[in-house]
């Protein structure tokens, strides 16, 4: 399966994972020629020839059991341990719970493999689930629970957990000036302006708004598409959960209408089949073929936000920090004034209490307990 934009191919980017279904079909390797390759021996039988065909078809459903982020994560993860290993002189096979517990003690000490600095809890938590799928894909599962673990990383978060740090949320007023400082008058100012629109007014996340293709079943890669009707736009999108759609209603002027925005790039880009948002090359007068990155929402969102003064009350690097591609979905949540259900629909949420956590200025000070009480 092919991946966005510029992506390392996924047969590249994760050379450590192995599981039982990636090697269907194939004989028994040799074992590893170093006690501490990431690669343990594999034994199983040869299949028969007619099941080649399935072992593939099953080795592309194992790629698409996970996005391409998560592979990509998880492969940094293992390659960061068996690194650590190395360095340490102990064994990645078979997981040892003490050695693991080890580890996320040099993570949090910030002396693991290459870290100038101690890993966030956060961190470090991927880190652990990083190991804890890439044994379980071995055959060899690791044991979370194991005091060596669990009782180490509770003293990892009473020590060094800290609140969440949340996105700033991009508001209405902040979106209209950040779209001014967009080229109207370039293929990528026209695309740029869609995205942003289209990210708001859908509560999308980065890495739905670059999957999203024209229309349906266009490419392998595309986890949904939209459909433009006369009140709106219908986006459906593939989750983790499953598919849902989400509804864009047309804005009150042209201007700030995100349906108006992906016409106006579609048909001036000439953009009719495959991948709805790409990049824009020749100098800004050609649209290749390729998709985005979902990091270009980021950087997108990041750079217009610093280049229209939103949060001009902070320092550049303060301000640098605060936005990102969820800063758009944050931003629809905090500014929609309707019924919470409707905000958890749009967002996809399976909880409110996850929707609450969005709505970051709405309901701020909305309910004042101290003088309610009296005081």
């Amino acid at each position: 399966m092919a991946s966005a934009g510029h992506d390392t191919p996924i047969a590249d980017a994760l050379p450590d994972i192995v599981d039982v279904v990636m090697e269907m079909g194939r004989m028994p390797e040799e074992p590893p020629a170093e006690a501490h390759s990431p690669v343990p021996a594999v034994a199983n039988p040869r299949l028969p020839a007619h099941l080649d065909a399935l072992a593939d078809r099953a080795r592309d459903y194992v790629e698409a059991a996970s996005s391409a982020n998560t592979r990509r994560a998880y492969a940094a993860d293992w390659k960061h341990f068996a690194s650590w290993c190395r360095r340490q002189g102990v064994e990645t096979f078979p997981p040892d719970p003490r050695v693991v517990g080890l580890y996320i003690t040099a993570c949090a000490s910030g002396t693991a493999t290459g870290d100038k600095k101690p890993n966030s809890v956060s961190t470090i938590e991927r880190r652990l689930s990083s190991l804890t799928w890439n044994y379980a894909q071995r055959g060899q599962p690791l044991d979370r629970k194991d005091r060596h673990i669990a009782t180490v990383m509770a003293g990892i978060r009473n020590k060094h957990a800290s609140p969440p740090r949340q996105k700033e949320a991009v508001l209405p007023e902040d979106l209209i000036s950040m779209l001014e400082t967009l080229d109207r008058g370039t293929l990528r100012g026209l695309r740029d302006r869609a995205m942003l629109l289209l990210g708001f007014a859908g509560g999308l996340r980065r890495s739905e708004i670059v999957a999203l293709d024209v229309g349906r079943d266009q490419t392998e890669d595309g986890r949904g598409w939209i459909e433009i009707l006369d009140k709106g736009m219908l986006v459906s999108l593939r989750g983790k959960t499953g598919w849902r759609e989400v509804e864009v209603g047309r804005g009150s002027s042209d201007a700030t209408c995100p349906v108006v925005a992906v016409q106006t790039w579609l048909k001036l880009a000439r953009v009719a089949h495959g991948p709805l948002f790409r990049r824009v090359t020749g100098q800004g007068k050609a649209v290749g073929a390729d998709r985005l990155n979902d990091q270009e929402v980021a950087r997108l969102v990041k750079r217009t936000a610093l280049a229209a003064g939103v949060r001009g009350d902070l320092s550049e690097g303060e301000r640098a920090k605060l936005f990102a591609g969820h800063s758009l979905r944050a931003g629809l949540a905090s500014s929609a004034e309707v019924d919470e259900r409707y905000v958890q629909k749009q967002l996809g949420h399976a909880s409110a209490e996850m929707t609450r956590r969005y709505q970051r200025r709405r309901d701020r000070f909305r309910v004042n307990l101290t003088k309610a009480s009296g005081l």
